[in-house]
């Protein structure tokens, strides 16, 4: 269910806050395990001015990116509570119902946006898990040759748990996120101590003098910087979860300073000890702690690596819903949370990625090339979708709505084109990525519309189908039948061809489509809505609506149609569903290889009747050929 009410009392709203510090900031909360290890692996001279500069870049970027754009802005253009690219971009179809062109051009970004953030999925999993145990080449370098060992054990061991759920272990993780940003402003605070001179940091001059200085080296510094603010979509993404006000207090009360802290402490550990430019996160921290700090960081990289791969369940099951993805199996882990759900596709394809590029890349440096590029991009389309929220729902003036796009997408660019310096190096990575998953949703969206237009043009109305009835001189037999429909008006296909071929009607027919709508939930008092047709009224038809976060269930909502009506004994009902089997015409407005593709992802969807759980043993399947 979604939070979206503001009104919590302190206890609920402490509570909420805890909860999302240990899913929602996990990403971003690992960051300092890198991020300023990489930017100084760029070459950059290690002094006072190079150091306040770049602590100034990690300052106003966090600032500007993550506190203003997302936790100020953004956030508030949520889809009745819910966040993520899915729901932003449904919340801006919603603005522009009479603009086919604007639809359009929504969707085609929307769904890059949504592949763009499976590039970077399987990026965070890699890169988290290596940086933390990387730490084994600074306490204890004889073991650096177990790093890429023991990085595939953890995230196989994380895949692999995936099945049983996340609830029972989600307990830990707000307390261990806890201690550990506790641990990272700890470490902070004691180096910034020994050289408080950092704090000037804060002033923007010596982030613009760093970038006039260094021209357009200075780009490949903000290549790097973008490592410190990935994983900003996530508080816009788990608003659903936990509600607009415990992320932003978690964020602003207790996350924001502990990444400070620490980020200004590695550079006053930098400007004391230029050497420890090889890992400053752990040299932070004394001898005696540094085998705990590895443990406590491996167990943080986890946490932000399930929250990757439960984001991308997410998605996943968004954009089946939204009809952008071919039906999976959906698995819910959880009897009290409808958002915790595993797809057993989408969990062995990410591992197996995920294990590819941690052996192709072998270091956290060498994923830094990779990483970025995905996030700058999902960030753009983030601020394109927001505008044209504001200007079609909210109604802000066209001064104030252009200065928001302006303001973020010169920020957004900038962090863009810095890193497509990195697509040589591996920044190809995600976007190779994202291409083909944008490739494989735009192709089952454009043969689901042939489909679609082939359906509707060999539909039959219902007023046309009393004709026919008394024309082939049908028996009535007791019973209802409930035909699956894909189409919203007439007579779909599977009854026809059962009708022409047997001449045998039930007492009581259904003609069942179920849509789903731009917006998350449905309300059990919207989610049926019913037509009666033919002289003796035992012709129906029903539609059933729901969120893009709800999941169908036709057993359970159909004794919601007994509100109008139609009473329906299942020992007595007979679900009929077309079995489609499709061809293509020589002449036909796909590409060969969309054809190809098409057919594969059709003949591999899951099953409708496991997907919108139909009484299996009352289903009569019948074969359908389509001529596309």
């Amino acid at each position: 269910m979604s939070t979206n009410s503001n009104n919590y009392s302190k206890k609920q709203l402490a509570a909420l806050s805890l909860s999302a510090i240990g899913v929602v900031f996990g990403d971003i909360g690992t960051s300092p395990l890198y991020a300023v290890k990489e930017i100084f692996g760029n070459h950059l001279l290690i002094d006072k001015l190079h150091v306040l500069g770049v602590l100034s870049l990690i300052f106003w970027s966090l600032t500007s990116v993550v506190a203003i754009k997302y936790a100020t802005f953004i956030m508030r253009a949520n889809n009745k509570g819910e966040g993520g690219i899915m729901a932003l971009m449904a919340l801006a179809l919603q603005s522009s119902k009479d603009h086919p062109k604007r639809r359009g051009f929504i969707i085609t970004i929307g769904l890059f946006g949504a592949a763009l953030f499976y590039g970077d999925g399987i990026i965070t999993p890699a890169i988290s898990v290596l940086s933390a145990v990387e730490g084994l080449q600074i306490i204890a370098p004889p073991l650096a040759h177990y790093i890429l060992p023991i990085t595939i054990v953890v995230l196989s061991g994380l895949f692999i748990l995936q099945a049983r759920g996340t609830g029972k272990v989600g307990i830990l993780f707000a307390p261990i996120m806890c201690v550990w940003f506790l641990t990272l402003g700890g470490l902070g605070v004691v180096n910034i101590i020994k050289n408080p001179e950092v704090l000037m940091a804060i002033n923007p001059y010596y982030a613009v003098h760093l970038l006039t200085e260094l021209g357009w080296t200075g780009l490949l510094i903000m290549g790097s910087v973008v490592l410190a603010i990935t994983g900003a979509e996530a508080l816009y993404a788990d608003m659903g979860h936990f509600g607009l006000k415990p992320i932003r207090y978690a964020w602003f009360g207790f996350v924001f300073p502990m990444l400070l802290l620490c980020y200004f402490g590695q550079g006053a550990l930098l400007l004391e000890h230029p050497e420890a430019v090889k890992n400053p996160f752990y040299l932070l921290a004394p001898k005696w702690a540094m085998y705990p700090l590895l443990i406590l960081a491996t167990l943080a990289s986890v946490i932000a690596s399930q929250a990757v791969i439960s984001g991308a369940f997410s998605v996943t099951r968004q954009a089946i819903q939204l009809g952008y993805c071919p039906r999976m199996k959906i698995a819910h882990t959880s009897g009290q949370e409808m958002g915790q759900v595993y797809l057993s596709t989408v969990n062995w394809l990410l591992m197996v990625c995920v294990f590819i590029v941690v052996l192709s890349f072998q270091s956290s440096s060498a994923l830094a090339s990779a990483y970025g590029i995905a996030v700058t991009g999902t960030m753009i389309i983030d601020t394109v979708l927001a505008f044209i929220v504001i200007q079609g729902l909210w109604q802000w003036k066209k001064s104030t709505s252009f200065l928001f796009l302006s303001t973020f997408l010169i920020i957004d660019f900038l962090f863009l084109f810095a890193n497509s310096l990195k697509i040589p190096t591996g920044g190809w990575l995600p976007l190779v990525i994202g291409t083909v998953l944008f490739l494989i949703m735009t192709t089952w969206i454009k043969g689901r519309a042939l489909l679609a237009n082939y359906m509707d043009e060999h539909r039959l109305l219902f007023e046309d189908l009393e004709e026919k009835i008394i024309t082939h001189q049908a028996v009535f037999v007791k019973g209802t039948a409930i035909y699956l429909a894909k189409t919203l008006h007439g007579v779909p296909q599977v009854f026809l061809h059962n009708f022409e071929h047997n001449h045998v009607l039930h007492e009581q027919i259904i003609i069942l489509t179920i849509v789903t709508k731009d917006e998350p939930y449905i309300d059990y008092e919207h989610r049926v809505k019913i037509r009666r047709f033919g002289a003796n009224h035992n012709f129906y038809r029903v539609k059933f609506y729901y969120g893009f976060q709800q999941s169908p269930d036709v057993r359970q909502d159909l004794e919601l149609c007994a509100q109008g009506g139609i009473h329906i004994d299942f020992q007595d009902t007979s679900f009929f569903i077309g079995s489609e089997q499709i061809t293509f015409k020589e002449r036909n407005s796909l590409p060969r290889w969309r054809k190809t593709l098409f057919l594969f992802l059709f003949h591999n969807a899951a099953s409708a009747i496991d997907f919108f759980k139909i009484p299996v043993e009352r289903v009569i399947e019948l074969g359908i050929r389509i001529n596309l």
